[in-house]
């Protein structure tokens, strides 16, 4: 382990010109010696609000009686005056100093802070406790899918004979940006709802930030947006993401691939984990979810969509065997029109832990990675 300590100089020297400052102040103050004067300002960040006469107050002898007001009534005023506002036109410089001085600070990753890559020399086996045997109903392969439309799903539909001609770009996005896991002794947080909570630290929007730090390792750029869509109302959140994913592809980039990354839904057994053993660590598996027309929205790329999701789970299946529970597809759209290789990828349920779905975006990078290539 490597502790990196970076002393800011520049930051160290505005501080010590915003102490002189006080400093001065307090002096003058005190020669001013008018008690009727009050000079308040306010330093941010870090400094708090600060009285001069209320330092004079706590921190200096009484000097009532020791000088003679009269005789300086006139200039008390006046210097008074030029004080406050010396101080005023030297602190607010020293409020620029402190912000333009941020981008000015140096910032070095130590070794712990890059993320650790996938191994694709381990053994890996489906965890049975808390878990649900994926049903299906169709197969490709070593592929399972839950066709839960009217369409008919043949060999010619989930061959995955796709391929992508931007290969670089991928978006990831939170239609359910509040969803959040079970709670474990790394990962504390309160929850807003069921198995819900704004903080994005601990919902599936955490786990799309570990996905885009592990994608970018293996060099891809990464669009991850974290919008809350379901947030302060869950009604009406595909529409939203749909606005979002829309001026994303418009504005920044022509991605082919784009991930709405969720967590399954709370079901009646809130304690649903599945789950998979990947060497040493725990994983939570993930599955795919692909829209169809079959609700009555035009949706011209849904086979395309449907074959690389076979594709991906097709190299999982190769690398880590259980990750992945069979792809299951619906009559919904789930704004996956928008690109040929979107998809929905749920990972874990309500009985995972955020620190299992972390591991699985380790695994998922890697698979991609390998798809992509």
């Amino acid at each position: 382990m490597i502790n990196v300590t970076v002393i800011n100089l520049k930051s160290l020297t505005k501080y010590l010109v915003g102490l002189s400052i006080i400093v001065i102040g307090i002096a003058c103050t005190r020669f001013f010696g008018n008690k009727n004067i009050k000079i308040e300002t306010d330093f941010t960040n870090g400094i708090s609000k600060i009285s001069l006469t209320g330092c004079l107050d706590t921190t200096l002898p009484d000097i009532e009686g020791k000088i003679d007001y009269k005789k300086i009534e006139q200039n008390v005023t006046t210097r008074g005056s030029k004080l406050k506002r010396f101080l005023n036109v030297e602190l607010a410089m020293l409020d620029k100093l402190l912000i333009d001085g941020e981008e000015d600070e140096i910032i070095e990753q130590t070794p712990e802070e890059k993320p650790e890559l996938a191994n694709t020399d381990v053994t890996t086996k489906e965890i049975q406790e808390n878990n649900i045997t994926g049903k299906f109903n169709t197969e490709y392969g070593t592929v399972k899918v839950k066709n839960e439309t009217d369409k008919e799903i043949n060999e010619q539909i989930l061959m995955p004979n796709v391929s992508l001609e931007n290969n670089k770009d991928i978006v990831i996005f939170h239609t359910h940006t509040c969803e959040s896991y079970t709670q474990s002794p790394k990962y504390q947080y309160e929850m807003t709802g069921s198995y819900r909570t704004t903080d994005l630290n601990f919902t599936v929007a955490r786990v799309g930030t570990e996905l885009e730090n592990q994608l970018k390792t293996y060099g891809y750029n990464v669009i991850h947006d974290q919008t809350y869509h379901d947030y302060p109302a869950y009604s009406g959140s595909y529409n939203r993401s749909l606005t979002t994913v829309e001026n994303i592809l418009k504005n920044n980039t022509n991605a082919q691939m784009v991930i709405d990354l969720h967590r399954d839904a709370v079901g009646s057994n809130s304690n649903y984990a599945p789950s998979v053993q990947i060497g040493d660590e725990v994983a939570a598996q993930m599955m795919f979810v692909i829209g169809t027309d079959g609700g009555g929205l035009l949706h011209a790329n849904w086979q395309q969509n449907l074959k690389f999701a076979v594709k991906v789970q097709e190299k999982a299946n190769e690398l880590y065997p259980g990750l992945f529970r069979p792809i299951i597809i619906r009559n919904s759209r789930y704004n996956q029109h928008l690109a040929k290789a979107a998809n929905i990828i749920e990972v874990g349920a309500t009985g995972n832990t955020l620190d299992q779905c972390l591991v699985s975006m380790k695994y998922l990078a890697k698979v991609i990675s390998e798809v992509m290539k």
